[in-house]
């Protein structure tokens, strides 16, 4: 390795079974340039750049999809789930999850501004009995095992269809009924009051004030998507009306104001609005927490590419994520591209190209794959599709990571889904990718030490002094092949015993994490030199 730097004191020699081997250099080097997708371990003098990928699952609460698995479990089994689902997770080298927690204008933590949600306990409003906070045991066992935790609202729905409690006094349908409307079996917040929105913003800012989020995610619920009226004609007839949404009072206050958009781009401008304010709102609280929108996975249709068809989000949701991308209004973008690789009009691989192709800023895309359509229906997946989907996104320069939806088909590994992404996917951890654009400067490199007391494989990382590492990024070389791993800060020593397949560790080589992914100088540490 080329020495850019030597750090003092790094010519010790290791004690015990290490003392008559010499260590040939301690140095500092520059990170290398990091892929989209993991690289294969290779043969060489150095090893290759830190893999890098955004592999993440969505962990829905509405409607007991993930968890908890039914309401009203007792807490003790609630907190099992939990540890289940994230060691899961660490198995499988996933690095993130994107956990609902505000299902319905409701909360899975303890919240001032609205009630605890029914599908913990069976009723609005009841805390857990023994009184524990979920969200703060989801993120501190998910930093224990080095997974971010992306807290995911949604940001207008007020009550869900499943709902069967009865709703909570501090409700916002009871506190702001005006700001509340029915349609069809579900409430919702009217985008365009702004009770609406200032209860959306004030409890996104109070999550990322009181959590150590590491991002807060956003899915594909705007507007609401239509429902249709049957009509019966005098000849019997039958045919199907969509049921518009119900916000004529804040429309005529538009109108009455001067406003001279049309109604669908009036509808657009509330939701862009709301879009704008919640990115720079949670930037100025903590600048590191990332936003991230997982919007409808078709786009305009006036921007598809040929032969692409289908339903409109930004003609019937009235979002319109190409205008987010444009603006730089998010950190990632997760279009849920919830079709098979061989349907062509709506071909997976052509969608990933068309929202590559608006990110004109360089966000972040990390579609959605709908890998919960492997079940035991006549239409299911079969698991190597997934496998595939992930091995084009790879594949695409625009692309960097992925999200499973969602974490209940990896936890029961229908038709062996786990144990492909195991064996196929994921054979090596992944570093999530920066976020320069939220933080550019990197931590210093941390040293390596051997603590007279600790046992004789094992070294001890000293931090760099100043911006602390979330992660240490290792890399160890056995004979002439390289092996990564990740692991938490808080793990301050490094094994470095020899593997029984492998032999003796030849070099160590560690650089230091922040929150958003800038990565240090790597410190090296050569044991054994190369034959």
């Amino acid at each position: 390795m080329t020495s850019i730097q030597f750090k003092p004191g790094c010519g010790w020699r290791l004690a015990s079974f290490l003392a008559s081997l010499t260590l040939a250099s301690c140095s500092i080097l520059p990170p290398a340039q990091a892929p989209l997708a993991p690289a294969p371990v290779q043969a060489m003098t150095a090893p290759p750049p830190a893999p890098r990928e955004f592999r993440a699952a969505w962990v829905a609460t509405v409607a007991n999809i993930d968890w908890p698995s039914q309401k009203g479990l007792p807490v003790a089994q609630q907190q099992a789930e939990i540890s289940a689902i994230l060691e899961r997770a660490s198995a499988l080298k996933l690095n993130a999850i994107v956990l609902q927690v505000r299902p319905g204008a409701d909360a899975i933590y303890p919240s001032a501004l609205e009630p605890w949600s029914e599908y913990l306990n069976g009723i609005q409003g009841q805390a857990p009995q023994p009184f524990y906070d979920p969200l703060a045991l989801w993120i501190a066992q998910a930093h224990a095992r080095g997974i971010e935790l992306h807290a995911w609202i949604n940001p207008y729905r007020a009550r869900h269809s499943s709902a069967k409690s009865a709703v909570s006094a501090t409700h916002i349908s009871i506190t702001h009924p005006e700001a509340v409307k029915t349609y069809g079996e579900s409430l919702w917040m009217d985008p365009a009051e702004p009770a609406a929105r200032q209860q959306t913003l004030d409890v996104v800012a109070d999550l990322v004030q009181r959590y150590d989020l590491d991002g807060v995610h956003i899915d594909d619920y705007f507007y609401p998507y239509p429902i249709f009226a049957r009509q019966t004609s005098a000849s019997g007839v039958e045919s199907f009306t969509d049921v518009d949404f119900p916000d004529e009072p804040a429309w005529l206050r538009y109108l009455a104001s001067g406003g001279a958009l049309t109604r669908p781009d009036w509808r657009r401008l509330q939701v862009n609005e709301l879009i704008a304010a919640m990115n720079g709102q949670i930037h100025s609280i903590k600048p590191w927490v990332k936003f991230g929108i997982s919007p409808f996975g078709l786009g305009r249709p006036d921007r598809r590419a040929p032969g692409i068809t289908g339903f409109s989000q930004y003609d019937s949701l009235y979002a319109d994520a190409e205008t987010w991308l444009a603006k730089g209004w998010l950190d990632y973008l997760a279009p849920q591209l919830y079709w098979p690789i061989g349907q062509p009009a709506q071909a997976f691989p052509t969608l990933l190209d068309g929202w590559a192709n608006e990110n004109l800023l360089g966000r972040h895309l990390w579609p959605g794959l709908f890998t919960s359509r492997i079940d035991a229906s006549e239409k299911s997946w079969q698991a190597q599709e997934i496998v595939q989907q992930i091995a084009l996104t790879r594949q695409h320069p625009g692309a960097s990571g992925h999200i499973h939806f969602s974490m209940a088909a990896l936890l029961q590994n229908r038709k062996g889904i786990s144990e492909r992404l195991q064996s196929q996917s994921y054979q090596s951890p992944a570093l999530v990718p920066a976020s320069p654009w939220l933080e550019s400067d990197a931590p210093l490199a941390p040293s390596l030490h051997q603590d007279g007391k600790a046992a004789p494989q094992e070294l001890r990382i000293q931090p760099g002094p100043g911006k602390p590492a979330r992660l240490y990024a290792v890399w160890k070389r056995f004979g002439n092949e390289w092996r990564f791993s990740v692991q938490t800060s808080v793990q301050n020593f490094l094994d470095i015993s020899a593997d029984p397949g492998l032999g003796p560790v030849g070099t160590v080589v560690v650089s230091a994490i922040d929150r958003v992914g800038n990565e240090s100088h790597r410190v090296s540490l050569e044991l054994f030199p190369i034959e």
